[in-house]
C-alpha cells in the first residue's frame, strides 16, 4: 500500500479503534499531532510507534514544532526560541546567528526524532515585513538573511535525520490576515514578489524536501489562491524554482481555504494543483466525508516524494541526552535564553 495525499489528526494520547481504522485506509498517508497528543517522551514514543505498526511503508507523523510560541511538546522537550531570536543574534554576530539555527534545527530534530516523529513543519521561512500575524515566527526582514538562517536551520535538521519543510509558499510576511480565519489578499505584482521567493531558491538548490504552500491570495499572478494554484505550484514552485521535492497544502481546515467549495471540493483542487498531501485537521467530519467521496489514484511519482520523507536512524532520548552534542546545545540554549538582546526595528533593512 503506498503512502495517500491526506493527513489527519487523532484525539487523544493513544490510538482509538475508530482512528485505527481511519488510518488504514488508503487515502490516508500521514498523521499531525498536536499538544492533546502529549504528556510526556515516553507516551510520544508508544503513540508514534503504533501509528508507524499500522502499514507498511509507514504513515508519516508530523508536527508543528518550530520554537517560540509555536512547540507542540513542552515538558520533556528543550524549549526553542522564536525563529526572531535566532535573527537578531545573526544581527549581533552573523557567525554566531548561524551557529545558533544549525543547532537549535538539529535540536528540534533530534529530540522530535528521539520518540519517532518523522516530520516537524520547519522552518519557516516568511519575511518579517511588520505586518503578518508570522511575527516572531519570521527569522527577518531581509530575504537575504531569512535564506542564511533557513539554511542553517535546514542543514541541521538533516543532521539530525529528519527533512526539513519550507513554509508559507510563497510567502505570508506582506499580507495582515491571518489564515487561519480568512483568506489573506495580496497585491502585489509578480516582479515584487523575487524577495519573498530567495529563500525557496536558496533552500532548493540544496536540496529542500518539502515545501508547505499558504492559503494565500495574489490576485496579480493567479486566481486561484496559491493552495488551490497549478501556476503556483506548477509553473513559479515546480517550473521555475526546480523543486523536485514534496509539496503540502496548509491545512485545509483553515478559513483561508474553506470559502473555496466543500472539503471534497477542496482537496480535489488542491490535489489538482499540484499538492501531494493535504492536512486535514479538527474536523472529523470533513475526514469521513473525504474518505468516502475522494476519488483519486496517487501518482507514482507522488508517493516516491512522500516516501522519502520518513525520518532516519535515531537514538532513543537517554542515548540522545547522553551525547556532546546535545549537552553543547543546552549550554547555547541557555546562553541564549539569558542574554539580553537590543531590540532591533524588523523594518529596518
Amino acid at each position: 500500500m503506498t503512502l495517500g495525499p491526506l493527513m489527519i489528526d487523532l484525539t487523544g494520547t493513544a490510538l482509538t479503534d475508530e482512528e485505527r481504522t481511519l488510518l488504514a485506509h488508503p487515502l490516508v498517508g500521514g498523521v499531525i499531532l498536536f499538544t492533546r497528543n502529549y504528556l510526556d517522551p515516553p507516551q510520544l514514543t508508544a503513540l508514534v510507534q503504533s501509528i508507524h505498526a499500522l502499514r507498511t511503508p509507514r504513515l508519516l507523523v508530523a508536527v508543528d514544532h518550530e520554537g517560540g510560541r509555536v512547540q507542540r511538546f513542552r515538558a520533556g522537550f528543550s524549549p526553542l526560541p522564536a525563529a526572531r531570536r535566532i535573527g537578531r543574534q545573526f544581527d549581533l554576530q552573523a557567525r554566531a546567528g548561524l551557529a545558533l539555527a544549525r543547532e537549535m534545527g538539529w535540536l528540534m530534530a533530534a529530540e522530535l526524532a528521539a520518540c519517532g516523529v518523522d516530520l516537524s513543519f520547519a522552518p519557516c521561512v516568511d519575511i518579517d515585513y511588520g505586518v503578518s500575524f508570522i511575527t516572531d515566527r519570521a527569522f527577518h526582514s531581509r530575504p537575504e538573511a531569512v535564506s542564511q538562517l533557513a539554511g542553517a536551520y535546514a542543514h541541521g535538521m538533516r543532521e539530525a535525520g529528519m527533512a526539513a519543510t519550507a513554509k508559507h509558499f510563497p510567502g505570508h510576511g506582506a499580507v495582515t490576515a491571518d489564515s487561519h480565519a480568512q483568506l489573506p489578499v495580496d497585491r502585489r505584482e509578480r516582479a515584487d514578489l523575487d524577495g519573498d521567493l530567495m529563500p525557496y531558491r536558496r533552500l532548493i538548490a540544496n536540496g529542500l524536501p518539502a515545501v508547505m504552500v499558504g492559503h494565500l491570495l495574489f490576485p496579480a499572478v493567479d486566481a486561484a489562491p496559491a493552495s488551490f494554484s497549478r501556476c503556483w505550484i506548477g509553473d513559479v514552485l515546480r517550473g521555475e524554482l526546480r523543486f523536485q521535492g514534496a509539496v503540502f497544502a496548509d491545512d485545509l481546515s483553515m478559513g483561508g481555504a474553506v470559502a473555496y467549495g466543500g472539503v471534497l471540493e477542496r482537496a480535489a483542487r488542491a490535489l489538482a494543483a499540484g499538492c501531494d498531501m493535504l492536512p486535514v485537521c479538527n474536523d472529523r467530519a470533513a475526514v469521513e466525508q473525504l474518505l468516502a467521496g475522494l476519488t483519486v489514484t496517487p501518482a507514482p511519482a507522488s508517493a516516491v516524494r512522500l516516501a522519502r520523507l520518513h525520518g532516519r536512524e535515531h537514538p532513543d532520548a537517554q542515548a540522545l541526552r547522553a551525547s556532546a552534542r546535545w549537552r553543547e546545545a543546552q549550554a547555547l540554549l541557555a546562553a541564549c535564553a539569558a542574554a539580553p538582546l537590543l531590540e532591533l526595528d524588523p523594518t529596518e533593512p
